[in-house]
């Protein structure tokens, strides 16, 4: 085998990218000298563009498919490289795999707080996070514009230009709306879509389509999301006394479940000593320390008609004692508040009783036996 069959039989006769890999998006098949045989056999698997670069210019892009390189098949490089008749010797040029398959659950988010109005809470500091899907959609504009002449360029080398666009435009989005936290942190199908329109002309620029654009997530900062748990917490307990009876039964069944911890009989009579005095006036019922007693009934009052003139108004035990006095008697006429007229004491059941429990007069002295 002479010198020249050995040289030949180095240089390259099939190209091909097995991509193990998932996030390499742009990948250079090495080879020293980039020397290409005539004839060369291209293999370009589905997902994937091969694009041949001669002297830092875009010549041919072959979508999948297998391939033999000749002029017929390699028009622009033939015009760059000015073949007329053909070549039957090696030709030098780059050649670029350009992975065109979906690159999914790429994360962005808000590395620092942005201020943003909201409706509920005023000016408030909010953090955003999501995911997107891409891919490239034109291979050459990717090389020309994005991965240039890197040899193995990675999903990692473009996330940050590409997040930078989605914060800019995200929060331009939001400022540019009456912001409710509480109603449209349940719609954020919306905001997703309204980003998704902002920005996928911009990544077009670059080749590259963008699929699909999430928000996840839109969170208050810790302190106010503290308060505002607070708040949902009391309005979902509701009646407090009745929290308390559901606690206490709850640690009296884990007690009861674990004698170790001082469960058992003893743990469970100590629970019910504990949950007596909080409902007869324990620490946990403030109000039962000092019970309030009810109001007393009001007092019934009567005016009298004595001699054509009104006196009182008295009330029932000095009543008594006027008819004990015989100053009242059963057709004496009261009053009171309520009554539409004078009646006679004897209708008012009030007073009835009072006539039947007065005591008969005494006796007169008695009477001396006859003489004998």
């Amino acid at each position: 085998m002479g010198l020249w069959d050995k040289i030949k039989g180095e240089l390259i006769d099939i190209i091909e990218w097995i991509d193990k890999t998932d996030d390499t998006i742009v990948y250079r098949f090495e080879r020293y000298g980039n020397q290409i045989k005539n004839g060369a056999k291209l293999i370009v698997r589905e997902s994937q563009v091969a694009v041949f670069i001669n002297e830092g210019e875009l010549a041919d892009v072959f979508p999948p498919g297998t391939y033999t390189l000749t002029t017929q098949n390699l028009p622009i490089l033939s015009t760059l490289k000015g073949w007329k008749y053909g070549f039957n010797s090696p030709f030098k040029a780059e050649v670029y795999f350009v992975s065109t398959k979906l690159f999914k659950n790429q994360k962005w988010g808000t590395p620092n707080p942005f201020a943003l109005n909201t409706i509920e809470y005023g000016p408030v500091q909010l953090r955003a996070f999501g995911t997107y899907t891409f891919k490239v959609s034109d291979a050459g504009k990717f090389i020309k514009e994005v991965s240039g002449t890197d040899g193995q360029f990675t999903t990692e080398e473009i996330a940050g230009e590409l997040r930078s666009i989605i914060l800019t435009r995200f929060t331009s989005a939001l400022a540019g709306t009456q912001f409710s936290y509480q109603k449209d942190i349940s719609q954020l199908d919306r905001f997703s879509k309204m980003v998704h329109d902002k920005i996928s002309n911009e990544f077009l620029e670059y080749g590259i389509e963008l699929r699909k654009f999430l928000v996840n997530n839109i969170s208050l900062p810790k302190d106010l999301q503290e308060k505002l748990n607070l708040k949902t917490g009391m309005n979902m307990i509701g009646d407090m006394n009745q929290y308390q009876q559901f606690q206490m039964a709850n640690a009296m069944s884990q007690a009861a479940k674990n004698p170790a911890s001082g469960g058992g009989i003893e743990g469970m009579f100590g629970m019910a000593i504990m949950s007596q005095m909080m409902n007869q006036g324990g620490m946990m019922n403030p109000q039962a320390k000092n019970p309030t007693a009810p109001p007393p009934p009001p007092t019934i009052q009567f005016y009298i008609a004595n001699n054509g003139q009104q006196q009182g108004p008295f009330n029932l035990q000095q009543l008594s004692q006027l008819i004990a006095q015989k100053t009242i008697n059963p057709e004496t006429l009261v009053w009171k508040n309520g009554m539409p007229n004078w009646t006679a004491a004897k209708t008012v059941p009030e007073l009835v009783q009072l006539f039947n429990a007065t005591p008969p007069p005494p006796p007169g002295p008695p009477t001396p036996p006859p003489a004998q």
